[in-house]
């Protein structure tokens, strides 16, 4: 039987077709190993991650320490401040009691009344023999300043409750201190009011505290009056004016402002006040019988229990500026006979609530 004429050809096409596969090599199916590039970014990889968290560490460690350094630093300066404040008010104490030895009215003209100016700590303290003080000692970069003033020139708010009872004389000096600086007369009727009954709820005793729960609390603090009915305006503008002492004290005439003597004397206005503080300028009044002589018969007798010349009550302020800190402290102290002792501290850094040192 003839064939096609192309079944030659496909049968040429096959016969190569089957020489290649029966010539050709079996597939190597065995891992083939990794090229030497890519151990290379592997490797930089690794050293990179091992970098950056030993860098972290690093810093880690540093910043610890830097916070570890500070809080040293601030503490060393916070006790460094404590006892150059302590040490001023015991100068300051001094001076009072050296005063008391003098005896005699207490007046704007004695040395307690003279300001301190802010000065360096170093003009205080002698670094060697010599005494001269380095200027690379901490102590010159510390600068003191503070000020006593008579807390017996201003009215004290605890006058006004007197035998459980609201002190008319004391209340009407208030009204006129309330009604010069333009203050609602309704915050000092709530003031003596709660301070009434403050002051009962603190001596009840402890069968009969229930019966006053609603009093207030008495306060201990002139921003603590706040409880008793003033707002933080009227109390803002009443602060250089009225005190808050745990007894009933006169105001001394010869350091009280003409506000507060036109409001404590019943008979005087505003002029006799001012003639009054300007005559006490060149002869402070040695007793009350002085200041009588001088307003006249017009006013009247002052009352010994209401006014006065000398002051057993002082406020001590003291500021330290240390390098880049201010520290400023508020003390109470109270003198009788050469004793001056601390009633309550108060101290605290500028831009920081203050914190009580009891």
């Amino acid at each position: 039987m003839r064939q096609p004429p192309h079944a030659d050809g496909f049968a040429c096409i096959a016969a190569l077709a089957g020489r290649r596969r029966a010539g050709a090599a079996p597939q190597d199916k065995r891992p083939r190993p990794n090229r030497p590039g890519s151990q290379g970014g592997a490797a930089l990889l690794t050293a990179m991650l091992t970098v950056a968290l030993v860098a972290t560490l690093a810093a880690g460690a540093l910043w610890q320490q830097w916070r570890s350094v500070e809080v040293e630093t601030a503490e060393r300066a916070r006790v460094q401040s404590l006892w150059v404040l302590t040490g001023a008010l015991d100068w300051a104490r001094l001076i009072l009691r050296e005063d008391a030895r003098s005896g005699g009215a207490d007046h704007l003209a004695e040395p307690w009344a003279v300001p301190l100016e802010e000065a360096r700590l170093s003009t205080f303290l002698a670094a060697d023999k010599a005494n001269t003080a380095s200027d690379d000692d901490s102590a010159s970069q510390a600068f003191l300043s503070g000020a006593i003033s008579d807390l017996q020139a201003r009215l004290n708010v605890t006058n006004l409750v007197e035998n459980d009872k609201i002190s008319e004389p004391t209340r009407k000096a208030f009204a006129k201190l309330f009604e010069t600086l333009d203050l609602p007369p309704g915050e000092l009727t709530a003031l003596a009011e709660n301070l009434r009954l403050a002051l009962k709820g603190s001596a009840d005793t402890p069968t009969n505290a229930t019966a006053n729960a609603a009093a207030p609390l008495l306060p201990q603090r002139l921003d603590q009056l706040a409880w008793l009915g003033l707002s933080p305006r009227s109390l803002a503008v009443l602060r250089p004016y009225i005190t808050l002492l745990p007894v009933r004290t006169p105001v001394n005439l010869n350091t009280a402002s003409a506000s507060v003597l036109y409001a404590s004397v019943p008979a005087l206005d505003m002029a006799g006040a001012q003639r009054l503080v300007s005559a006490r300028q060149s002869a402070h009044f040695r007793s009350l019988a002085d200041a009588v002589a001088l307003l006249g018969q017009g006013v009247g007798p002052l009352n010994e229990s209401r006014h006065s010349v000398s002051t057993r009550f002082f406020e001590i302020q003291g500021r330290l500026r240390l390098d880049q800190s201010v520290v400023e402290e508020r003390s109470v102290v109270q003198r009788d006979g050469l004793s001056v002792k601390t009633l309550w501290r108060e101290r605290g850094t500028q831009g920081r609530q203050n914190s009580p040192l009891q």
